[in-house]
């Protein structure tokens, strides 16, 4: 008798961090949902890369920064579950989509940091909100936040502070939600040498031999240091964890 798959959604699932998430929950045996913002043929690889492994996927366009599109978004994808899967529900939701965004206190520019609020954290809160019908009970939520909001490196106030706020939204999730045995928590990547990081490793050479020389395993992050973490509490392994934040950074700034 075969088991029926769970399905995640991750958001931002066509590259980077996202894009190693939805493989690594696939690995898992999860079927997954991936959003992209403007990279389609990107998610129609990652998709194919599921599929290969003989799990389900599907790809949808989605920009977490526009909210008035999310009514919408749900629509299609009530739809493309209904085609997919004969259901109208999904298990778990991660919130990874994000922008990068630089600059000191004393120069941030207000639409840098507006555009790094409705991605990171309005983007987040009201997705979320827009999806809790269809998350079904004993799921889960995990939010990605990052080490930058555990210490401090000049530059990235704005952005950091988008992601603390998200802790403590994800605290509140796992308050309000615990009734429905829904489990809500927050991953926290260190530095990852990724495409997200690639313009600030370019215009400063010895920036990872700086991150590595304070990190105590002694290297920067890849993509594939993050992906297993989330995939594990979108299992059964993870049943009795919520309203934690797991930094995943090597142990940056201890």
């Amino acid at each position: 008798m075969s088991t029926v798959s769970k399905i995640a959604l991750v958001t931002g699932g066509s590259r980077s961090l996202g894009k190693n998430m939805a493989l690594r929950l696939a690995e898992k045996g999860l079927d997954v949902v991936l959003t992209y913002r403007s990279q389609a043929e990107d998610a129609a690889a990652v998709v194919a890369e599921i599929e290969s492994q003989g799990q389900k996927a599907v790809a949808l366009q989605l920009d977490v920064a526009e909210q008035q599109t999310f009514p919408q978004f749900v629509e299609r994808l009530q739809l493309a579950l209904q085609d997919r899967w004969s259901r109208s529900s999904i298990d778990f939701l991660i919130n990874n989509a994000g922008i990068g965004g630089h600059g000191m206190v004393t120069d941030t520019p207000e639409q840098l940091f507006d555009d790094l609020f409705n991605v990171h954290f309005k983007g987040g809160y009201f997705l979320t909100q827009s999806l809790l019908p269809l998350l079904e009970d004993g799921g889960g939520i995990v939010n990605i936040s990052t080490g930058l909001a555990r210490f401090a490196i000049p530059g990235y106030s704005a952005y950091a502070s988008m992601k603390g706020a998200i802790e403590t939204y994800t605290h509140y999730l796992a308050k309000e939600l615990g009734a429905r045995g829904i489990r809500a928590n927050t991953v926290a990547p260190g530095a990852i040498d990724t495409d997200f990081n690639a313009t600030a490793f370019e215009h400063n050479p010895g920036m990872r031999d700086m991150l590595a020389g304070v990190t105590a395993l002694g290297r920067v992050g890849q993509a594939e240091d993050i992906g297993g973490v989330v995939a594990f509490l979108c299992t059964d392994d993870a049943r009795w964890i919520t309203a934690q934040r797991i930094e995943a950074s090597g142990g940056m700034f201890l």
